[in-house]
């Protein structure tokens, strides 16, 4: 007997989400995260203080998307992104968090956002920080403790490309790298030999489009392997026998805008899905339809609204970046990836 799909069920009639609820989204937006006098040291305060960094650009990003950044307190995100860089040039999560490429690359995407990156951080460290990173073999390490994920090689690539910056790098080495982490089945994973992953296969092929080698890319196999994501709910999942989520709309669909196959899905299911995972009273979109949402799946539920050509989304989305394209066009040293 054949083995029930993993899915989930999308209501036949979506009421009011079946349009994108731009100002619920702005108003959960625009509210998460605002605290009383005293209310920093609550429970849900203290426990985000890991990613926190990157929180702050996923709803700073979503918020311009949607044209509603104005609605965010620009003095006060600033000082925080400045609060988070450390003496060595890198930057964490939150103060008195180690730093991390990951929150590197979310500082920068704040700054380039908002137009200020040599007013904000201090460059030079920041990518000597990032150069000191780089491993004989081309892969990057995440922080000072040395583990290797073509994350972080997507991560250091994409700071030094929004920073001009790329020539302090061995870019060859990278490219070379992440090539080694290309799958039989075209697809990509963390390390040479680990399995094919949608969120890595974003990583990899951001990687490749910045250091100029997206013509290595097998298309066609990774484009089979990444539509073969799609459920019967028109969701999208991460790999094989797992259940959609929201976060893979915008993985997958990422990575096929770059390598030309975005036609090889179902978009009209997956935008249907999408919508679905709205919050149509609180805003905010969530993982799967029902569940609760968060600002990591409202950013990349809209940034897939986006490329599927949303028309009520004020600007379009760099596939590679995640961040709105009029925001990049005002670099000219990016005009070959926008």
């Amino acid at each position: 007997m054949a083995k029930p799909v993993n899915d989930v069920r999308v209501p036949e009639d979506l009421g009011a989400r079946s349009k994108l609820l731009i100002e619920k989204h702005a108003d959960y937006l625009a509210s998460y995260g605002q605290s009383a006098p005293g209310e920093e040291q609550s429970f849900d305060y203290c426990v985000t203080e890991y990613l926190r960094l990157s929180g702050v650009y996923w709803g700073l990003t979503c918020m311009s998307l949607l044209g509603k950044l104005e609605r965010m307190d620009r003095q006060r995100v600033l000082e925080f992104v400045k609060s988070c860089q450390h003496a060595n040039g890198g930057v964490s999560a939150s103060p008195g968090h180690d730093p991390h490429l990951l929150y590197a690359l979310s500082a920068v995407q704040i700054c380039v956002l908002y137009d200020v990156v040599d007013e904000t951080l201090n460059v030079d460290k920041l990518v000597s920080y990032i150069v000191a990173l780089q491993r004989d073999d081309g892969s990057f390490a995440g922080d000072s403790w040395g583990e290797v994920d073509t994350r972080f090689s997507f991560c250091a690539l994409a700071c030094l490309a929004l920073l001009d910056r790329l020539d302090c790098v061995d870019v060859r080495a990278a490219s070379d790298f992440v090539l080694r982490c290309m799958n039989f089945d075209g697809g990509f994973g963390v390390v040479p030999g680990s399995e094919s992953h949608s969120g890595q296969v974003y990583c990899c092929v951001g990687s490749l489009a910045i250091a100029g080698d997206l013509d290595k890319v097998d298309a066609d196999s990774l484009g089979w392997w990444m539509c073969e994501r799609q459920l019967p709910s028109g969701g999208l999942n991460g790999r094989p026998e797992k259940l959609p989520d929201v976060c893979y709309s915008w993985w997958v669909l990422s990575s096929m805008k770059m390598i030309n196959r975005l036609d090889w899905i179902d978009k009209a299911k997956l935008r249907c899905f999408i919508l679905a995972c709205q919050d149509d009273e609180s805003g905010g979109f969530a993982d799967r339809p029902g569940d609760v949402s968060d600002p990591f799946h409202t950013l990349f539920g809209v940034a897939a609204l986006s490329l599927l050509g949303q028309g009520d989304i004020v600007d379009d989305v760099n596939p590679i970046f995640c961040m709105p394209q009029t925001v990049l066009r005002r670099l000219p040293f990016l005009a070959h990836l926008t």
